[in-house]
């Protein structure tokens, strides 16, 4: 088959797919408070409210989620030394992705007391 017409059809099927399901019926309360929630709690987002938090701030969140103390706790007080000097630009997100949805809105919830960048 042409490479051309093999492209074009792609490309054709990915926007009907597009269209379509823009056109699903939506329950506009349920699918915004849900948007919200995720929103709220993804981790990029979460990643970049906690980097922007002071070190005392930052380091009283940590200690508030157990999974997230417990990575750091695993190196002792030198991992606490490493994460002092790198929490503002340390990948972050491996670790908020590990959490479940309700430490990840604990999480958020923390931050948002700690003002963490919204």
């Amino acid at each position: 088959m042409n490479r051309g017409l093999t492209l074009a059809l792609l490309l054709h099927f990915a926007a009907a797919t597009a269209v379509a399901q823009d056109a699903a019926p939506a329950t506009p309360d349920r699918d915004a408070a849900h948007a919200a929630t995720e929103d709220r709690t993804d981790s990029h987002r979460l990643e970049a409210r906690l980097q922007a938090l002071d070190w005392a701030q930052f380091r009283s969140v940590i200690e508030s989620i157990p999974k997230l103390k417990a990575d750091v706790d695993a190196y002792g007080p030198a991992g606490w030394e490493y994460v002092k000097s790198r929490y503002k630009t340390y990948a972050w997100r491996k670790n908020i992705d590990r959490l479940d949805a309700d430490e990840k809105r604990r999480l958020a919830d923390l931050l948002d007391r700690a003002g963490g960048g919204r």
